[in-house]
């Protein structure tokens, strides 16, 4: 196919000409459409796989199901996307796709806690980030309504075992709800493993001057919630006036109920012991996010069963005069005080390839190995509710594994094949895409 090339000089002097009498949301999109013009190859767009058709079997590799032993020479098989037998007596039904993975390792699939992939794509263009949305209580934002599923991110953090990322809002005291998203499929709708994880909560500061007056709107906001659902239920039940339909109270309904967490975003020891009375107060389920200062309240966390995910352990201390291991050892500390945890990113979705790396470098300060694993599969799975479909390789749970040469949190590992619901993925993305395109080069050059 013949390309048209533009002269970069001639098309934004253009641009630079017209400036004066455009709106800057119009430049923004002039300057986005000059970007992509400008592209000589376009990012891969990886094809979402077919759903599965017929039974797969999986055979000869070391099972790690999360859920028991380890399978040594065994056989997992899935049908319909769904794990139908494991282990090493598994009878293979005829017609089956059988994939020899002898001296392979199968795992689950691995869980980003707290994501923005599918909202944030360039952060340069303010037109690819759907994060934040106008006005403090936002409580009916739904995040899979806003998911890319064309996202370059997507194909990256599969290729890292990440299978699962929990989209999340921000901005705002309450930012809306958190949506599990499955890497693969076709549109948002496809690829929503389950709307309202939680209901995302950012602590005020308790240094700041209006510190009070936020906790009376959370509150204040809490209070409207438990009203409407109760004037809504006598309405159903014939004993109230008919009220109108209203989406922030609507949405708030399951937390209310206990029926979906709050996951209120605290970092300091007095915003997660703030956090813990309010929640005792407005009897409400709580996970704490971040919890940089969880280990000083493990006793608390772990009495009420308050589960944290910790975000960025691949991070500089929280503070100036902390060790600098406060990151890294963050999570061995809250398994040793029994405290429920999963790890985290930090949210960005150009590096939630790093997700493994974050576990693999809490094994380096003291965190036991299967307890780091248990944190991106099993123990995230547990603790956002997710555990009936993903976590751990069991029947009746979703074929969501993935096939390596060694322990995904490992460094030096190399995720060789995904499957989502039983979907074999496409392991090809923008960054082996470049790979390929600059070894061409090099070999190119030696050639020579």
């Amino acid at each position: 196919m013949t390309k048209t090339r533009f002269s970069t000089r001639l098309i934004l002097n253009s641009v630079f000409n017209i400036q004066k009498t455009l709106t800057m949301k119009t430049m923004s999109a002039i300057a986005f459409i000059v970007l992509l013009t400008l592209s000589v190859q376009p990012a891969i767009s990886q094809i979402p796989a077919p759903v599965q058709s017929q039974p797969v079997a999986l055979t000869g590799g070391t099972i790690h199901t999360m859920a028991g032993d380890v399978i040594e020479n065994g056989t997992i098989l899935f049908e319909k996307g769904k794990i139908t037998a494991v282990g090493t007596d598994v009878t293979i039904p005829s017609g089956a796709v059988r994939e020899n993975v002898t001296g392979k390792h199968i795992y689950p699939g691995l869980i980003d806690s707290w994501s923005q992939m599918g909202l944030y794509e360039i952060g340069a263009v303010s037109m690819t980030v759907d994060i934040n949305e106008q006005g403090p209580i936002n409580p009916n934002v739904r995040a899979e309504r806003a998911f890319n599923a064309e996202s370059r991110h997507i194909g990256v953090a599969r290729s890292a075992g990440v299978l699962t990322a929990v989209s999340s809002p921000g901005g705002g005291l309450i930012s809306g709800q958190s949506a599990a998203m499955m890497l693969e499929g076709w549109s948002w709708e496809e690829m929503t493993l389950k709307p309202g994880v939680g209901l995302i909560v950012n602590w005020p500061n308790p240094r700041s001057t209006n510190y009070q007056d936020q906790l009376r709107q959370l509150r204040s906001t809490f209070a409207d919630a438990k009203a409407y659902h109760k004037a809504k239920q006598a309405m159903v039940n014939g004993n109230g006036p008919r009220i109108d339909f209203d989406s922030r109270w609507e949405s708030m309904i399951p937390v209310i109920s206990q029926e979906r967490p709050v996951v209120v975003n605290a970092g300091e020891v007095r915003q997660i012991q703030d956090a813990i009375t309010w929640s005792t107060e407005e009897e409400v389920r709580l996970i704490i996010l971040g919890g940089n200062d969880a280990h000083l309240v493990s006793e608390h966390l772990k009495s009420r069963n308050i589960p944290v995910i910790l975000t960025s352990v691949l991070s500089s201390p929280f503070r100036s005069w902390q060790a600098y291991d406060a990151a890294y050892s963050l999570p061995a500390k809250l398994h040793e005080a029994g405290v429920r945890f999963s790890i985290a990113g930090g949210a960005s979705a150009p590096n939630a390839n790093r997700l493994p790396h974050e576990a693999g470098a809490a094994i380096a300060y003291g965190l036991p190995s299967d307890a780091a694993l248990e944190a991106v599969t099993s123990a995230a799975a547990e603790i956002l509710g997710l555990d009936d479909h993903i976590g751990s390789l069991e029947t009746g749970k979703d074929a969501t594994l993935i096939i390596t040469d060694g322990n995904p949190i490992e460094y030096a590992t190399q995720i060789e094949q995904v499957y989502i619901q039983g979907r074999k993925s496409d392991m090809m993305d923008n960054h082996k895409q470049l790979y390929e395109k600059f070894r061409e080069k090099v070999d190119q050059r030696q050639a020579e």
